[in-house]
């Protein structure tokens, strides 16, 4: 199917486009032209007086590594994703940091292998299908990510590619305060790999399991003495195929970055990616005969229930932005991020349908799927620390906006059912049925203020307040129906912290969220927003300088107004009901002194219905698809000394008990990763073998396909460092 041309220009969205991009240039000159007086100032003046602009001034909240990172599992310096200064360790939230050293030590390939590592997370629920998805405290979350502190889209299409993020931070329960239009259970954050000061470069070879073959390059240079001003680039080539027969992997990414010396008081960098990403989508196998007794017999894991001569998918993806920190001589520093995203993806979907009664023949249905959109993405931040009488006070308040156009098509298919036990490919997929098409354009506009308030050195308050207002519009191209769905809130969140011991931290925290439901009921009325509220109590605890860190938390989140099929329409839905996550997490990161590092934890979430909206049966107390109750992970690494330096070893252990899934259960599984890597001065090889026993394993499903796990998985790589 050809790509289709993006959005006719309408006046409308002419108008917000010259609006935006107006106020997008403007942005950065109203902050460089202070910035050039600041400079000449700064020149003229003695280093004292330059930072004479007191105690209260906030740095730069910028993550920045180098090639490699420092090598440490726990987190050295503030999440990007709190938009604040203060240390993990004190901020009254559960946010979970991902290093690059874990991602590097693992071989993690993907956003699903980094999150693997954060407890309170299921991702990858519906096996190798090409996209991102993740369920955080037993609600979805997969159109939940941001980079860089700026949503992807409105729409998760198209998968990230992880090499060339230096971290991933996630943070849990709602974040309507900073981060306005977002579902409840929380939402992931991406850190873009920055230019650095110094030079370097890393290149690395891979080869693995299913005919993988990945070349990867990381490189910069300092372009000024100081290194403020300095470029990079970081790239990706990979081929794969599956352990499923006829599926395969293409990928291709570039992303360079530039940062620019304007003054000691101007961070200033422009950030920019692009990715080619081409696949056969892995559809998983039926319940019956893969987790489900079938009278025939197993189903061959390696089974393709769709047709090897079907249109692959193929998706491209376009970002350009820029990140720019000025601290002003009065003491308040100004954050500006934005970002232009572009993205199109085509493809047939053959999807499982019915089993014949003797379980032997698979009904399928067929839809070939064209999706292309643009978003516009900008977040401004003003912070200021000041002296009151209550004690220190740190003040941010900002605005962010969004905008989003998405042309959507689809079109029936039909084609011939398949034996599962013994498959005959070459069925004619016939794509001459109804075709759906949409454009749908969706605008959030946000302003928020947030208030620390360090009443002494022990206690904290963080309270904030937002207003959200928020409009889709949609049209159906082919009845040639408009809806516009607008929508509005106030959302907050309030948090106390009290330092009870040196390093040991309570806190108490309620939150508010707030997300505009689309579309609408069979009698064609719009849907009231989801609303939903967490309350929360934890403890951290911090040791041996910062480089041990604990975190236990108790949560009970409520959703309010979740969208659900229809039972007497099920082409529409209902806006329903509740649902309900309460649960415990555990997470813990250290990096000894003895050469260990180690990362970890373990959740407990029982995630139900707790109000059906009246069904027929009800539904309430069933659990919510393809959240298991209980999940735990560890990972470590150990860096010998004397004799054997350069020489690690690295593991781990991961698994998950039975979830429900539609009218089944999902079995629960314990998986065992090993590694061994050797660092020398400018070569570096790695072995890591993931499923080490290769467990078979289902990772979730939908009503007629369980995804399957990855069988055991083997990598090497050889490195080079400059």
């Amino acid at each position: 199917m050809p790509l289709l041309t993006p959005f006719a220009s309408g006046a409308t969205r002419t108008r917000a486009q010259l609006s935006l991009a107006s106020l997008i240039l403007l942005s950065p000159s109203l902050v460089l032209a202070q910035t050039a007086t600041s400079t000449a100032a700064d020149s003229a003046t003695t280093t004292t007086t330059a930072t004479s602009s007191g105690a209260g001034q906030l740095p730069s909240v910028e993550v920045v590594g180098s090639g490699d990172g420092d090598g440490s599992y726990t987190a050295r310096k503030p999440p990007q994703v709190g938009k604040s200064s203060t240390p993990l360790a004190e901020t009254p939230q559960s946010i979970t940091v991902v290093p690059r050293a874990v991602l590097d030590s693992q071989q993690a390939q993907s956003l699903s292998d980094a999150l693997a590592n954060v407890p309170g997370v299921v991702s990858n629920q519906f096996g190798r299908r090409g996209w991102d998805d993740l369920i955080i405290r037993g609600q979805t979350a997969s159109g939940s990510l941001y980079l860089d502190g700026l949503r992807t889209s409105a729409n998760n299409r198209v998968a990230e590619q992880l090499y060339g993020f230096e971290q991933i931070e996630v943070l849990k329960g709602p974040a309507s305060l900073l981060y306005g239009v977002v579902l409840p259970g929380g939402l992931v954050n991406m850190v873009s790999k920055r230019p650095q000061a110094e030079a370097f470069a890393n290149t690395d070879v891979t080869v693995g399991s299913h005919d993988l073959y990945q070349a990867t390059v990381d490189m910069g240079t300092p372009l000024t003495e100081n290194g403020k001003a300095a470029f990079r680039v970081n790239g990706v080539i990979m081929n794969s195929n599956d352990a499923t027969n006829y599926v395969w992997y293409r990928d291709r990414y570039v992303a360079p970055s530039l940062s620019l010396d304007f003054g000691t008081r101007t961070d200033f960098t422009i950030l920019t990616s692009y990715q080619e990403r081409s696949y056969i989508r892995q559809q998983g196998l039926p319940p019956s005969g893969s987790i489900l007794t079938n009278r025939n017999g197993p189903i061959s894991r390696s089974l393709f229930t769709g047709e090897p001569t079907e249109s692959p998918y193929v998706g491209q993806q376009s970002r350009i932005g820029y990140a720019l920190t000025h601290r002003f001589d009065n003491g308040w520093t100004v954050n500006n991020n934005f970002r232009w995203e572009q993205y199109a993806l085509t493809g047939v979907l053959v999807s499982a349908g019915a089993l014949s009664a003797n379980g032997q023949s698979l009904a399928r249905t067929a839809t070939a799927a064209h999706w292309d959109g643009d978003t516009y993405t900008m977040d401004t931040n003003a912070q200021r620390s000041f002296a009151t009488f209550l004690g220190k006070q740190t003040l941010t308040v900002g605005t962010d906006y969004l905008i989003n156009n998405e042309l959507s098509t689809s079109t029936a298919c039909t084609l011939a059912a398949l034996n599962l036990y013994n498959p005959v490919y070459g069925a004619k997929i016939t794509c001459a049925g109804a075709t759906k098409s949409s454009s749908t354009t969706v605008r959030t506009l946000g302003v928020y203020l947030r208030d620390q308030i360090n009443f002494t050195e022990r206690l904290q308050l963080l309270a904030g307040l937002r207003r959200d207002s928020a409009s889709t519009y949609s049209t159906d191209l082919v009845k040639n129906v408009h809806t516009n769905v607008p929508s509005s809130a106030n959302t907050g969140s309030a948090a106390l912290m009290y330092e009870v011991l040196p390093g040991v931290r309570p806190y108490v925290s309620f939150a508010t969220s707030f997300y505009p439901n689309s579309g609408t009921d069979v009698n064609g009325n719009t849907f009231k927003p989801e609303t939903g509220s967490q309350s929360e109590v934890g403890v951290k605890f911090e040791f041996d300088q910062g480089r041990s860190n604990v975190t236990l938390a108790a949560f009970n989140l409520r959703r309010q107004n979740v969208l659900e099929t229809d039972p007497n329409n099920t082409t529409y839905s209902i806006a329903v009901g509740e649902e309900r996550s309460r649960g415990f997490e555990l997470g813990f990161t250290s990096d000894f002194k003895n050469g260990l590092s180690i990362m970890g934890g373990y959740a407990y979430t029982a995630a139900v219905i707790a109000d059906d909206g009246g069904q027929t049966p009800t539904t309430v107390g069933q659990w919510l698809n393809n959240v298991p109750r209980q999940t735990f992970n560890t990972t470590a690494r150990y860096r010998f000394g004397a004799a054997l330096s350069g020489w690690e070893l690295n593991g781990g252990v991961r698994g998950a008990s039975r979830a429900h899934a539609y009218t089944y259960q999902v079995p629960g599984y314990v998986l065992a990763d090993v590694g061994v890597a050797y660092n020398a001065a400018r070569w570096r090889t790695a072995l890591n073998v993931k499923n080490i026993f290769n467990r078979q394993y289902y990772t979730g499903g939908v009503a007629n396909a369980v995804g399957l796990g990855d069988d055991r998985m083997i990598l090497l790589t050889l490195g080079y460092r400059y």
